[in-house]
């Protein structure tokens, strides 16, 4: 029944994240497709607007339906197109050094990994590529893991699509983005000297241990946890 649960939960989050998606393009084409002023016009026509080069973005997400939105919402916007897409994290990898895109827009549970390695990875191949983490997961859990693993932010889908395009700009910017509840929370603990390590029993674990308690979640046995991971089942079962 737990497993049951945390699956359905899931499912819902996603149709909450696409439907999200979806009012957001709607909306921006509404307004779109109303009259603009002659200011407006002007500005959209100028050589200068025409002649900016869109920044390169990549989406890396195990749902099709939420990549087909995130694609249809940046690539609506003047500054900013998608130039590829993954749901794997070894098939995303070479595709992301084929692209070289200017940002990777990744989640953290993908069909084969955790985002949170492929972020390690991408960081020791490509130092310079900003990575931005789009995920459903509690940023309190994850945030800090994120910036350690080399990602600039982190944004949880249940923001609204304005705080993504903002998030991005500002990473494709050179900045760090996190909500200002965790920039806070961050900000407090270092200030005060304390690790994370003193907080919830979820603190304490490594990302593997982690990945391997949130694939367990998610229903998947200890032969298919350790095939995606490549590991041992005696190694999976020690994680346990």
């Amino acid at each position: 029944m737990h497993v049951n649960g945390f699956l359905a939960e899931r499912f819902d989050r996603v149709n909450v994240v696409a439907a999200r998606l979806s009012r957001s393009i709607m909306a921006k084409r509404k307004i779109n497709s109303e009259p603009k002023s002659k200011d407006a016009r002007e500005r959209q026509e100028s050589p200068e607007t025409q002649n900016v080069p869109k920044r390169r973005v990549f989406i890396v997400d195990d749902h099709p339906i939420v990549r087909q939105g995130l694609a249809q919402l940046i690539n609506g916007e003047p500054d900013l197109a998608v130039c590829g897409q993954g749901e794997e994290a070894y098939q995303a990898l070479r595709a992301i050094k084929e692209a070289r895109p200017d940002i990777v827009l990744l989640d953290i549970s993908l069909k084969d990994s955790d985002g949170i390695e492929l972020a390690k990875e991408l960081k020791a191949q490509m130092p310079h590529l900003a990575v931005l983490m789009l995920s459903m997961h509690d940023e309190t859990m994850y945030t800090e893991r994120a910036l350690r693993a080399g990602a600039r932010g982190y944004v949880m889908k249940q923001e609204p699509p304005n705080t993504l395009l903002a998030a991005v700009r500002k990473v494709l910017s050179g900045q760090v983005h996190v909500s200002d509840k965790m920039g806070a929370s961050l900000l407090q603990r270092m200030v005060s000297g304390k690790k994370s390590k003193g907080g919830l029993p979820m603190d304490r674990l490594t990302d593997r241990e982690l990945e391997v308690f949130r694939m367990i979640g998610a229903g998947k046995s200890v032969k298919e946890i350790a095939g995606n991971l490549f590991l041992s089942t005696k190694t999976v079962e020690a994680h346990r």
